[in-house]
């Protein structure tokens, strides 16, 4: 059943650190991306391809400050 209440982010990538961002698929850490390729590359072999689905910590997707 849907009430129209957003469901709750699958992916939360975390406040940027060092130029690094800390990606958590379903509470579980899944690793550190640098920038966006990488990060895509490791949702799609987790098959999401929603960007509704993530939470972006600390900045948004255009966010990579360098290392």
């Amino acid at each position: 059943m849907n009430d129209g209440t957003p469901a709750r982010p699958r992916v939360v990538v975390e406040e940027p650190h060092d130029g690094r961002r800390r990606v958590r698929i379903d509470g579980q850490d899944v690793g550190v991306v640098v920038n966006a390729d990488e990060l895509r590359g490791l949702l799609t072999r987790a098959g999401i391809d929603d960007p509704r689905q993530i939470d972006w910590q600390g900045g948004g997707p255009d966010d990579w400050p360098a290392a």
